[in-house]
């Protein structure tokens, strides 16, 4: 059984809330919103990601009977509750921004309009698959915007946490403009470039570095990257040199060389030396090794001569920012607008709808957050994607997203596209302000 597919992948309040409106007859349109609250000085923007999962999610949500004999078994709901899940379906409307869509704090990028009892239930799985692709694409495109027309690979499964998050990670990534990944099932399921060279303990179980080269080489003859720091990078590199010509008579081109370890950047001066002065001038170098979106900056800023990066623990675990402040909100019930009011956690409430306006050089200039009613100028961000519980158009292909994500990338601030502090402004309108108003007054 996939578990990850389970509805009881969810938290157990979420099937006690379901227990009391079930017992209470509260079966009305709910509307709930997902959003992230606030972001940390030193990141300006967010990139969304996770829709396709989510909307999987929601067509195939349903119990098993498995499933609902064990919730029998805890005691913990009553019969006719657990009768009724028998025959639940999500058959609601789903409202989002579309994968790729650089969004900022207070902004809805996904609501649902369904049945409370199916609204609630999806929510701790919509926030668990939305959270992590979103925040992983945001990281991967800080290196994007870092290293542009650069190869960069994601190779951070063996440091996420768990295996459907690196597999999402690879995903993610790719999404926001990685070259591709080291996660084979993320090249099967979805369609991404594999990259993968050798591991030092490819090195280390031969009594010769050239001869390891040689036999890598001869088993893999046309993706001969080389892993050279596992003893002495310089004189691996000279190696390489010495050993170019007789791969090159046996068919073989050396089309790499790795450095996962030490100064990267000086490493990567003195082998590209030695690669030039041994006619190797087409063999890339690829840089590994605890790299992040600043480190890519610094050594690209200072002219190291490396034309890959692989990215693996800052990005898959987005080491500066592990987590958002995200949320899914209930804000309307029975056509009647809900807000929450919690110290440091007010909601604004009603379906709303958020307007992106451009400068004259279509560069992102301002957001508008508005009732969905209120129509305003610019581009509108949140579009219907599912009704009725089925999805209204087949997913965009991964390539697609990509080149939305990198349209979107284009078009930041230029401060947010050097990764500078910059406080994008995001309006909340009078219309929004009133209904929150009037919403309290009631309270």
């Amino acid at each position: 059984m996939n578990s990850a597919a389970s509805v009881l992948l969810t938290d157990l309040y979420q099937l006690t809330m379901l227990q009391g409106y079930h017992d209470a007859g509260m079966a009305e349109t709910a509307v709930f919103e997902f959003f992230v609250r606030r972001l940390r000085p030193a990141r300006g923007f967010l990139l969304a990601a996770g829709l396709d999962q989510s909307l999987d999610y929601l067509e195939q949500l349903r119990f098993s009977t498995a499933e609902l004999e064990w919730l029998a078994s805890t005691r913990r709901f009553s019969e006719d509750f657990l009768a009724s899940l028998e025959t639940l379906r999500f058959t609601g409307d789903v409202h989002a921004m579309p994968e790729g869509t650089a969004f900022f704090p207070n902004e809805p990028i996904l609501r649902v309009t369904a049945p409370i009892a199916q609204a609630q239930l999806v929510e701790t799985r919509l926030i668990n698959l939305l959270h992590l692709e979103t925040l992983i694409a945001s990281k991967a495109a800080r290196s994007v915007l870092m290293a542009p027309d650069t190869l960069l690979v994601d190779f951070g499964l063996r440091r996420a946490h768990g295996a459907e998050a690196g597999l999402l990670a690879a995903r993610a990534s790719y999404l926001a403009g990685f070259s591709g990944t080291s996660t084979v099932l993320a090249g099967q399921q979805f369609g991404i470039p594999l990259f993968g060279t050798m591991a030092h303990s490819f090195i280390q179980a031969h009594d010769d570095e050239t001869l390891a080269f040689e036999h890598f080489a001869h088993a893999q003859p046309g993706n001969v990257v080389l892993l050279i720091d596992t003893w002495d990078t310089e004189a691996a590199a000279h190696k390489v040199v010495a050993l170019a010509p007789r791969l090159d008579a046996a068919g073989i081109r050396i089309k790499g060389v790795r450095i996962d370890s030490g100064d990267l950047a000086e490493h990567a001066r003195r082998v590209r030396r030695i690669l030039d002065a041994g006619g190797l001038g087409h063999v890339i170098i690829f840089a590994s090794g605890d790299l992040d979106e600043f480190a890519l900056r610094d050594m690209l800023a200072a002219g190291a001569p490396v034309d890959g990066f692989g990215v693996g623990t800052h990005l898959d675990t987005s080491s500066d920012m592990p987590y958002l402040d995200c949320a899914y909100k209930l804000q309307e019930y029975a056509g009647r607008a809900r807000r929450k009011r919690s110290e440091g956690k007010a909601t604004w409430p009603g379906r709303k709808q958020v307007y992106r306006q451009h400068d004259v050089d279509g560069r992102m200039a301002r957001d508008v957050v508005t009732l969905e009613s209120d129509a305003q100028a610019g581009e509108p961000l949140l579009v219907p994607v599912m009704r009725g519980g089925r999805r209204l158009a087949q997913a965009p292909s991964l390539p697609d997203i990509r080149r939305h994500a990198a349209a979107n990338l284009s078009r930041l601030p230029e401060p947010l596209r050097r990764l500078e502090a910059f406080d994008y402004p995001v309006e909340i309108t009078p219309p929004l302000h009133q209904l929150a108003a009037a919403v309290d007054r009631t309270a």
